[in-house]
């Protein structure tokens, strides 16, 4: 394959691999066309309750991210508490519901990541530029206001909209870097008077939410993100990414947001789209796996006892404790959008050690956060649901399917990356462990390199989490197969 025609030739695949799942890579002309009138159409002013642009708000994310969904503030209250607001950028103010940008962006329900390009959900005038929390440019957004104790729980929130100025873009990895100590701190956060200290308020505030849901019983998982690098067009590597104390702030954040939007939800009698991970149907086999390293879990499933296990692996072999996350996130299943009603019981993320929990914090790259915001904007103002509880359902429903379907052109077009830079190393032997074990198939995961791939030979009687010995013996970079057998 010409080196040169890596990035082509991933794109390529990636459109297919989309339109062969029912999604769509383009945007039709009637987006467009719509798109043209909505980027001189100003925006309703008198929705806005408050003006917030006199705090000092900061945006996290990916060094080359423009979509900004988010923004960040803190204050120091008395007793050590803090009272924490999140600012998410206001996507319905501009993307009405049943419009054709709506239309389309409740088709594929998510923007997709592949490796050679992203494909948005929503236009990029709309999703990088007017409804993005740019850096020095005043936005509408949803404001999230927590209080949250010195042991690190909500003690109160509310939920309410306002105008917000994003006044630093900051990077994942140069603010872990500095929050870890062991970089410099970014320029961005130099310029702003007293956002250095404010930053580290956030920062202490989130560490105390991690530890609390991790008492009681949120999964400790490590998991791989490898991004790609590229050479001009040629694919050279996939860079392994390391979490950070950057990157838990904002999870942390989220995670507490989503939970006080489902609170205030339920508060006001209304239904929400809740994000859920069932209780694990494969827990027998997170039992045995935990039995295998010493350690005794209950028959039944309880997250608590399994965020123990895996507290325990981590200490007792580190080097190990990626391979055992990845095994235990398969075993314990995929989550889902699923409908709450006013008075159901809530089902809950067995992950996250959480009851309540919507998606609300990424309406630029999430549908079912955008249908939450409208969902919010009538209850602020007293309106009624806007939408009836059969076409929740069925919007819970489709983007249950279409997140998978989107989740599986991701991974292709990711093996099919991988594929690329290991077709030189056909014949090698490597260490591996089983990342998936089904009727469909066996799949390995490669130690060094994070590779993941089919055992076509020499898979009877393999579970998952089980370490092997594999050789690679075909490659196929249009179809992403990454085939090895059983040494």
């Amino acid at each position: 394959m010409d080196k040169i025609a890596n990035r082509i030739t991933l794109q390529r695949i990636a459109r297919k691999a989309m339109i062969a799942r029912g999604l769509d890579p383009d945007f039709p002309e009637s987006v467009l066309a719509e798109l043209k009138e909505l980027a001189n159409q100003p925006i309703n002013k008198t929705e806005v309750t408050r003006d917030m642009r006199d705090k000092i708000w900061c945006s996290v994310d990916n060094d080359d991210s423009l979509d900004l969904d988010q923004l960040s503030y803190a204050e120091q209250l008395p007793d050590n508490k803090v009272r924490v607001f999140v600012a998410i950028a206001d996507v319905n103010a501009m993307v009405h519901s049943q419009s054709n940008i709506d239309i389309h962006a409740s088709h594929n329900t998510t923007s997709v990541y592949t490796v050679a390009e992203i494909f948005p959900m929503l236009p990029e005038k709309l999703s990088t530029d007017l409804t993005s929390l740019r850096y020095n440019a005043d936005r509408y957004a949803f404001v999230i206001e927590m209080v949250v104790g010195d042991d690190g729980a909500v003690e109160q929130s509310d939920v309410y909209t306002a105008i917000v100025k994003n006044y630093a873009k900051l990077a994942y990895n140069s603010l872990g870097f500095w929050l870890e100590g062991t970089g410099p701190i970014p320029s961005e956060i130099n310029n702003v008077e007293g956002l250095a200290e404010n930053i580290k308020l956030q920062d202490r505030s989130a560490q105390k939410m991690k530890e609390l849901r991790y008492k009681h019983g949120a999964l400790n998982l490590e998991t791989i993100e490898a991004r790609p690098v590229f050479d001009g067009d040629t694919l050279s590597e996939m860079r392994v990414e390391q979490k950070n104390r950057a990157k838990d702030l904002i999870e942390d954040f989220m995670i507490a947001s989503n939970g006080s939007t489902a609170r205030f939800l339920t508060g006001k009698n209304f239904p929400s789209i809740r994000r859920v991970v069932r209780v694990p149907k494969q827990w027998e086999r997170i039992v045995e796996l935990a039995s295998e390293h010493g350690f005794s879990l209950p028959e039944i499933a309880d997250s608590k006892s399994l965020s123990e296990y895996l507290n325990f692996f981590k200490q007792k072999d580190p080097d190990h404790f990626t391979d055992m996350s990845l095994s235990v996130l398969k075993l314990l299943g995929s989550g889902e959008y699923i409908l709450e009603k006013p008075g159901d019981t809530e089902e809950g993320h067995f992950g996250l050690a959480v009851k309540d929990y919507t998606h609300s914090t990424a309406p630029n790259r999430r549908y079912p956060d955008l249908v939450t915001q409208r969902l919010l904007k009538a209850a602020i103002s007293g309106k009624p649901v806007p939408y009836s509880m059969e076409q929740l359902e069925q919007i819970a429903k489709n983007c249950t399917v279409k997140e998978d379907d989107v989740k599986k052109v991701e991974r292709q077009v990711e093996k099919s990356a991988n594929a690329i830079l290991m077709q030189s190393r056909i014949g090698e032997v490597f260490n591996a462990i089983v990342s998936g074990a089904s009727p469909k198939g066996t799949w390995i995961r490669l130690l060094n390199p994070h590779v993941e791939g089919k055992l076509v030979k020499g898979f009877n009687g393999l579970k998952v989490g089980q370490k092997l010995k594999a050789r690679l013996t075909e490659i196929n970079v249009e179809e992403g197969f990454i085939d090895f057998e059983h040494v």
